[in-house]
């Protein structure tokens, strides 16, 4: 009888362990299951929200593409119902950045030389105001040219694009009569202030002015040692309003 008691306690102690250890093994089982399966889950939650972000994107720059594509389209295509009932709007998109014309294939060469010069004023703290000398920016951009294998298009055309479109729009007087006039005013002012400062050494201006003197070109055998040439047209524009450069 003791023997039984003691066997069947014994047993009783046995399988009371083995059934708490058989818990204490499967208790963690089901929790790193779970951290598993969450760790999993969150990322499948970022890579759906990273590919939403690209398709969004991608749907972005295509209706870009495809709006910039008929608004040129409109501008360049022959007068028609659309293009003049919103030619506001196809304009404001074209110009000055994007504008189109024919001569790719009928190139029409300057026949003269130009010089556009800017010079700057500052106005300083007792009043005075500071005029810097003239800078010439025509020279500026054929230093740039000259000797270079491939020149940039920009150092050889928006300067002199911006020069003529303005003249196009304002003729022979410089008060602006038209959206167009006054968007190619500020354009011309803003291309001559971002080159000023590049030039500037740091130094502060809250108004510009453009002098442009135009000379013909010279003949082909013309001595070097001779008079040149004298200008046929010498065009001081008014002082201009711009944002403080140079700071």
């Amino acid at each position: 009888m003791r023997k039984t008691g003691w066997v069947a306690v014994s047993s009783g102690i046995e399988s009371a362990g083995v059934k708490e250890l058989h818990q204490s093994d499967s208790g963690p089982v089901p929790r790193q299951h779970h951290d598993e399966a969450a760790v999993p889950g969150k990322q499948l939650i970022r890579v759906r929200a990273v590919k939403a972000g690209l398709r969004t994107a991608v749907a972005l720059c295509l209706l870009t593409t495809l709006v910039h594509a008929v608004l040129v389209f409109l501008h360049v295509a022959p007068a028609n119902p659309v293009s003049k009932r919103y030619s506001s709007q196809i304009n404001g998109w074209v110009y000055p950045l994007f504008e189109q014309n024919w001569r790719l294939f009928a190139p029409d060469p300057d026949s003269f030389n130009r010089k556009i010069l800017a010079r700057t004023a500052h106005t300083d703290s007792d009043g005075s105001v500071r005029v810097t000398p003239w800078l010439d920016l025509a020279a500026v951009d054929n230093s740039a040219v000259d000797h270079n294998v491939f020149p940039s298009h920009t150092s050889q055309n928006l300067l002199r694009r911006a020069w003529t479109s303005y003249v196009e729009t304002h003729g022979g007087s410089d008060t602006a009569r038209s959206e167009r006039a006054v968007m190619l005013q500020k354009y011309l002012r803003n291309i001559a202030a971002d080159r000023v400062a590049a030039h500037n050494d740091g130094g502060t201006f809250d108004f510009i002015q453009l002098r442009v003197v135009t000379l013909p070109v010279a003949a082909p055998g013309t001595a070097a040692g001779n008079r040149p040439p004298a200008p046929t047209e010498d065009r001081l524009l008014p002082w201009w309003k711009v944002t403080s450069h140079g700071k």
